[in-house]
């Protein structure tokens, strides 16, 4: 009894290990979505002094996350996971041209470089990685909580890049943030469609003040 209580605890860890490998290869920088050429209207933000150090950038990307796209996107991504069809909302909530193409090109890169793990319709960023996880059966929180903080990575890593910020500075940045991308990802679990909004306003202005910036290194 023994001994096939420990052949059952062994298979169990190792099937929750595979899909653990599947969140990480999904969701990291590596995954080739192009994620590295956006950078959200945070390039804007900082030519505009808004964002301009570590304090601030912590800041700012707080209210991203808990109150702005972080918000929408992560209770998009839950219902998707749930079979809701709502791919033409998540196009329509975009505050912006580029925020639109973001998060249309972001998915449909997504989409074709997810074909190893099952063929899903091209969609919105959030929209896309939350079929995926429905069709290999990823738990839900832990897909939100996931996606919530490769979003999060990849916007300090463009402030990495334009303040410019030292990778300690970043790091710090990232590890402060997460109490807020846990707390973000739980409240999402209750929200409904109708809850989709935002109130970060700078963000928004900045994405639409990014299609007009003389001088730019990412593409939003």
């Amino acid at each position: 009894m023994k001994a096939a209580a420990a052949i059952i605890t062994i298979t169990t860890t190792m099937t929750d290990a595979s899909v653990l490998l599947r969140l990480l290869t999904w969701l990291s920088p590596a995954f080739p979505t192009g994620g590295f050429a956006y950078s959200h209207g945070l390039e804007w933000a900082v030519e505009a002094g808004d964002v301009r150090d570590e304090a601030s950038l912590q800041c700012w990307l707080a209210d991203v996350i808990a109150h702005g796209t972080g918000r929408n996107d992560v209770i998009l991504l839950r219902h998707a996971r749930r079979g809701a069809h709502v791919i033409d909302l998540a196009r329509a909530i975009s505050p912006s041209l580029e925020r639109r193409r973001e998060t249309a090109f972001l998915g449909e890169a997504f989409a074709a470089a997810a074909a190893p793990w099952g063929t899903i319709d091209p969609a919105p960023y959030p929209v896309a990685v939350g079929c995926l996880g429905a069709r290999n059966a990823v738990d839900e929180d832990d897909l939100a909580a996931a996606y919530l903080h490769a979003f999060t990575s990849s916007l300090v890593s463009a402030a990495v890049r334009l303040i410019p910020l030292g990778q300690q500075a970043g790091l710090r940045v990232l590890a402060a943030l997460a109490p807020v991308i846990l707390e973000t990802a739980e409240k999402a679990r209750v929200a409904t469609l109708d809850d989709l909004g935002g109130a970060c306003f700078r963000s928004d202005i900045a994405a639409m003040r990014h299609e007009t910036q003389y001088t730019r290194l990412f593409r939003s």
